[in-house]
């Protein structure tokens, strides 16, 4: 009993240790923004064109927490691709349908509603599209990276090539 009791000790000590650095980081970083509010542009030339994207934190193209919300059109779509880091997806409206491999298969996806989740590994070769404008928020660590299964779905492959 006195050894459990030691060792939770200990283990709130060095767990206060640690996260209290963290804390002390973020103190000074604040940021309410309300939904009408949120600043919305363009999409990179990595992703297909017609989608909107906004940065609620962090920079998408440097190291560190970020995190992206995208405002997709009814039948968006973004062909089979992977990151070198993990991401995660929340839906915020609409419908995120999203399967596994290296071609877009609609018929080998989840359709996922408001609240709806989803978490690819570093690497995890994935698709998806929008059923109804759809709203998503995406969460990893930056830099943000898409490499596409078959290079011709890069669009900034094809906007390079047109000029």
């Amino acid at each position: 009993m006195r050894h459990t009791l030691l060792t939770a000790v200990a283990l709130c000590t060095f767990a206060g240790i640690a996260v209290a650095p963290a804390m002390e980081m973020h103190q000074d970083m604040h940021k309410a923004v309300k939904a009408d509010a949120v600043q919305w542009g363009p999409a990179p030339p990595q992703l297909p064109k017609g989608a909107q994207v906004a940065v609620m934190a962090g920079n998408p193209t440097k190291k560190g927490l970020y995190i992206i919300r995208a405002k997709m059109p009814d039948g968006y779509e973004v062909p089979a691709h992977w990151h070198k880091k993990a991401e995660n997806v929340t839906v915020i409206s609409g419908t995120f349908n999203v399967g596994m491999g290296d071609k877009l298969d609609k018929s080998k996806a989840d359709a996922l509603g408001p609240g709806g989740f989803f978490s690819a590994a570093p690497k995890m070769r994935h698709y998806a599209w929008a059923t109804g404008e759809t709203v998503i928020e995406v969460s990893g660590m930056g830099p943000f990276d898409i490499t596409y299964v078959d290079p011709k779905d890069d669009p900034s492959r094809m906007a390079k090539m047109q000029h």
